[in-house]
């Protein structure tokens, strides 16, 4: 999706042991789709020795880069402790302490204490910080000469239904568009040290330093019938954003969702026949030198 919040500015306000799950029911979904842009990034970094996961969460991707890059070290930074637990835990049961270890730091604060990386993978974290064209020369900053930058920002907004549903108003995934984007620009604007800028994502790799190497978009087509775990996940999704935005959508949109989170309903997302999951993933490559 293309907000997927996955890491809010309040690290104290979040269920860590409810969203941990959910992060990595989500990654384990994408996997086919992180794959792929993993695999496209061995055009610039073939075989590096360090890998950094910024805002790594509990280190999905972070796991699946050790996978794709099996000669690397790999760090999973992220300011959430409880999510580097997760990540510890599973480094440990999949025999990977060696190659998988976890770093503790906000961005851009905590960056410059990292080792210099021969690959920075960001996924979704930069549009969490206040000063997005200082954190992206911060992050520069620590690249090893050769290395590169993978920013993982915009794409397309997850699909998970037809326009119209056979009740309520059609087009309810296109006014949760327009309330997600509204919540984002209120989240940026309330960021400590929020800057505008431009979302010219090559742009502002050049300005932090780097040569612009690429841009690639990356689908993720998980058609009807959707597995039980994708059906679960779309069903979370929902109940989640429903939450963010109640006090924002209309009262028969409200109504609408409640009947689609509603389990005992025929028609909901436990038991629609034509769920299906669609979402576009951008990618930026930067590489310095």
């Amino acid at each position: 999706m293309a907000h997927d919040h996955k890491h809010s500015h309040h690290h104290e306000d979040i269920d860590w042991a409810t969203m941990g799950p959910m992060l990595e029911r989500n990654a384990r979904l994408a996997a086919p789709q992180n794959r792929e842009i993993a695999t496209w990034l061995r055009t610039w970094q073939p075989e590096p020795a360090l890998v950094a996961d910024v805002g790594s969460g509990s280190g999905s991707v972070s796991f699946l880069l050790a996978e794709i890059f099996p000669k690397a070290e790999v760090i999973a930074v992220d300011p959430a402790e409880p999510l580097l637990e997760r990540a510890r835990a599973r480094a440990d049961r999949e025999g990977l302490k060696d190659r998988v270890s976890t770093f503790r730091a906000e961005l851009p604060e905590g960056i410059g204490e990292l080792p210099l990386a021969d690959l920075l993978w960001i996924g979704r974290a930069l549009h969490h910080v206040g000063d997005q064209e200082g954190a992206l020369a911060a992050l520069a900053g620590r690249l090893a000469p050769g290395g590169a930058i993978a920013l993982l920002e915009g794409g397309l907004n997850q699909r998970s239904l037809p326009r119209d549903i056979g009740f309520g108003r059609p087009g309810l995934q296109t006014r949760f568009d327009l309330a997600d984007e509204n919540w984002f620009t209120r989240m940026r604007a309330e960021l400590p040290g929020a800057k505008a800028v431009t979302e010219d994502w090559p742009t502002l790799l050049t300005r932090a330093g780097l040569r612009h190497a690429g841009t690639r978009s990356f689908l993720l087509d998980l058609p009807a019938p959707v597995s039980d775990d994708a059906r679960a996940q779309i069903v979370a999704e929902l109940a989640r954003r429903r939450e963010m935005h109640e006090e924002t959508l209309d009262a028969d949109d409200l109504t609408t969702v409640d009947r689609l989170l509603d389990a005992n309903d025929e028609q909901s997302l436990h038991h629609r026949p034509d769920v299906f999951l669609l979402s576009v993933q951008t990618v930026h490559v930067g590489v310095k030198g």
